[in-house]
């Protein structure tokens, strides 16, 4: 199961993923990221939108948060609970960030980072990570404003597609 988290805000919920509008708008909202500029892929079909919540719900060590405005679902964020070796504690990996479009610019992106920030020093963490984009400027001056930076020595995220 999916790593409950205590909100303690109404403003940011868990994904229920026995909760239809939830998987509806996170398959929509993972879609959308996809499909934007920065995500630079091709939209996930009806069956592998069955794999992500199956994959996410039962993973033990995934956060998956919803940003609410009233009831409706405007952003959400997935991450995942790890151990750095170097730090010898627990970190946290933010792999999905995203709000939607009409919300951008609204700060809603500040609070769901400052969030998942929370979530982190609550959990003990002593290291989150993140991936961004060379070409977001946006993304990069919020996630250095809220005290993350570029790795000293800096290093390149790889990839190989299997």
């Amino acid at each position: 199961m999916a790593l409950q988290v205590e909100t303690h805000s109404e403003k940011f919920v868990n994904c229920d993923f026995t909760d239809v509008y939830h998987c509806t708008r996170l398959c929509e909202m993972v879609n959308a990221y996809i499909s934007d500029p920065k995500g630079g892929g091709d939209p996930l079909p009806d069956r592998k939108k069955l794999y992500l919540l199956d994959g996410l719900e039962t993973h033990p060590n995934a956060i998956v948060l919803f940003d609410l405005q009233g009831e409706e679902v405007i952003g959400y964020t997935v991450a995942f609970m790890n151990f750095s070796t170097f730090k010898a504690a627990p970190c946290m990996n933010i792999h999905d960030f995203f709000i939607e479009k009409k919300y951008r610019g609204k700060k809603e992106g500040r609070k769901m980072l400052q969030k998942l920030i929370e979530i982190a020093t609550e959990n003990k963490c002593k290291k989150m990570t993140l991936e961004v984009r060379k070409d977001n400027d946006v993304a990069q001056v919020l996630y250095f404003s809220e005290g993350f930076s570029p790795t000293t020595p800096e290093m390149y995220f790889w990839t190989k597609d299997l």
